[in-house]
Formats: C-alpha cells, structure tokens, sequence
C-alpha cells in the first residue's frame, strides 16, 4: 500500500508533464482548427458541380469560388475564375516556360527550379455567358459564393448569333457601298 502513494504522485507528474502546452500553442493549435473547421464547412456546403461540372453538346460550363468581406466582390471574384476557364475552352491559350539548374558536387547537390505559365485569352469572345446557379455561404465572417457559369454554344446562344448577324449585315453594308463606289468609278 506504501508503494502505491509513491507511485501514484509520480504516475501524475510524469502524465502532466508529458501534455503540458504554453498557452501559445494552445492559442495556435485553436487558430488551425479553426481554419481547418472553416475550410471543411466550405468543401461540405459546396454544390456538387463545383466537383463534378455538368457536361453538354450545346454549351461549355465552368465554375468559381471565391471569399471577400463584401458579397458582392465575393460575386464579382468566383464569376471572374470562371470566365476564365470558358475562355481558356473556348480558345484560349497557355504558355509555359521552365529553368532547371542543377549543380554536382562530391559532396552535395545544388538544384534552382523555376517555372512561369500564363493563360490569355486574347480576344475570344465568351457573348452569351449566363450564370447558372449561384450559392453563397458564410465562411468566418466573410461571404463565400460558388457560381456556375454556362455559355451555350451554337444555335443554343441566341446572343451570339444576333451578334455574329448585326457583324455580318455591317459587313454587307460595307461591302454594297465599297461596289456601288466601284460601279459608278466604272460607268464614267
């Protein structure tokens, strides 16, 4: 029995010992659970087509998610990111360059890697883009907003096909004044 209160106080220090944490990596440890709680809220709450985008023979879809303290900048951001892929599958193009250095020597290795890519989408025309579905949560404070945009393609995108219309009756115009201009050069 003697053993036991000997045994007992030091079982004790030692378990408190071993778990003991300043309150600074307490306050840190709560701060990444936090984020991790927040950034696990996000992915659940998200619609399914952020992960699986819907798939069409008449238009190309394409989502975005973005996260400000103004709603509608977080509107504006996910919208943007979207854009963005239906213009890189409607066209768009990517560069990308790469520098690799490596250095030997009989007692190390050395290695600098770079690597640059670059996404334009100059001049193609995304006319006709609707959104789709928007779902906004809040995320620590701050508004998260998923969009999903869709740009029809073909006889599906009414807009683009008044546009292409108004471009070629333009076209027409000009063209009918260009010849009526060269007929009467002619006649004289």
């Amino acid at each position: 029995m003697k053993n036991y209160f000997v045994i007992l106080p030091l079982v004790a220090l030692i378990t408190a010992c071993g778990t003991t944490k300043d309150d600074y990596q307490k306050r840190a440890e709560a701060a990444e659970e936090k984020r991790e709680a927040q950034v696990n809220r996000s992915i659940s709450q998200a619609p399914e087509w952020m992960t699986k985008v819907p798939i069409s023979d008449n238009a190309v879809y394409a989502n975005g998610s973005a996260v400000s303290t103004d709603m509608s900048m977080a509107d504006y951001k996910s919208k943007l990111f979207a854009y963005g892929k239906i213009c890189m599958a409607a066209g768009g193009k990517v560069s990308q360059q790469a520098k690799v250095f490596m250095q030997d020597t009989a007692v190390a290795s050395t290695e600098i890697s770079e690597l640059a890519i670059k996404s334009m989408c100059p001049g193609v025309d995304i006319t006709g883009t609707e959104i789709k579905e928007v779902k906004r949560i809040s995320e620590g404070g701050r508004f998260r907003t998923y969009v999903l945009l869709a740009l029809p393609t073909g006889d599906a995108n009414a807009l683009q096909k008044r546009k292409d219309q108004l471009k070629l009756n333009e076209g027409a115009v000009q063209r009918s004044t260009e010849a009526f201009t060269e007929l009467d050069k002619n006649a004289q």
